[in-house]
């Protein structure tokens, strides 16, 4: 895939460093556990492992699907990889062994966002409900939209400032596209990235999950648990198969 590449994957753990860090990580996964309830869960683009491995470990079976070859090579190098099985294909259509056996299937980091359409999107919410065993869960993280912080007449806003990279989105209001930017200066060396994404408002997610079946079952602010409001700027939704 031109997107997740071997350049992207090879640096992957260290550009999303951030969500690598124990505070981010940890609250996720205990998170997750519990959803998952001692069934097997299984992550849609799950990349190099960075949920699906410290969750493996803590007890839970856990699958995932990975369009990128390149990402789910790095995360066969990893300890534990053995445990995490990968299915290469699409998250919105690929079948994974054990398909309507899952309690839990998860979308995490704003990953139903790489989903350019509008179709894709619901394609992908309908991939995830036939997973699902009944009573099982769909679980996304996603960010808020944004479009509140930007001054009228822009169209770009910085999500990212350090010493050696620097992010910035710009926004497509009409089409719901943004393209974020990455810049990054690492030994001497300068790179570009750019990856595309369609947003979703949470009622547009709703009515998703609602084509595909599913009946809400919680929104959060975030891992934590605490209370999502107007002013959040993430949510971790989830979505329930009920039971038949």
């Amino acid at each position: 895939m031109r997107v997740w590449g071997p350049e992207v994957a090879r640096d992957y753990d260290v550009s999303s460093a951030e969500v690598f860090a124990p505070e981010v990580l940890a609250p996720a996964v205990e998170f997750l556990a519990r959803r998952a309830g001692g069934g097997p869960a299984l992550e849609l683009a799950v990349g190099t492992g960075r949920v699906a491995l410290p969750l493996s470990a803590r007890g839970v079976p856990v699958s995932g699907i990975e369009l990128s070859e390149h990402m789910a090579a790095r995360l066969r190098e990893k300890p534990g990889a053995d445990a995490v099985p990968v299915t290469i294909g699409d998250m919105a259509g690929a079948t994974a062994p054990g398909c309507g056996g899952f309690r839990l299937v998860y979308l995490v980091y704003n990953t139903i966002t790489n989903l350019l359409t509008q179709d894709a999107q619901v394609a992908c919410f309908r991939n995830a409900a036939r997973h699902l065993a009944p009573g099982g869960e769909f679980v996304v993280e996603v960010f808020v939209p944004p479009l509140r912080s930007l001054p009228p007449g822009e169209s770009a806003r910085p999500f990212h400032v350090g010493e050696h990279r620097v992010g910035v989105d710009t926004f497509d209001v009409v089409h719901q596209r943004l393209v974020s930017h990455h810049y990054a200066v690492r030994e001497g060396r300068g790179s570009v990235f750019r990856s595309e994404h369609r947003w979703a408002w949470p009622a547009e997610l709703d009515l998703m999950a609602r084509l595909a079946g599913l009946e809400p079952a919680g929104r959060w602010a975030g891992w934590d648990g605490s209370p999502f409001t107007a002013e959040s700027t993430s949510h971790v939704s989830a979505w329930r198969l009920p039971q038949r």
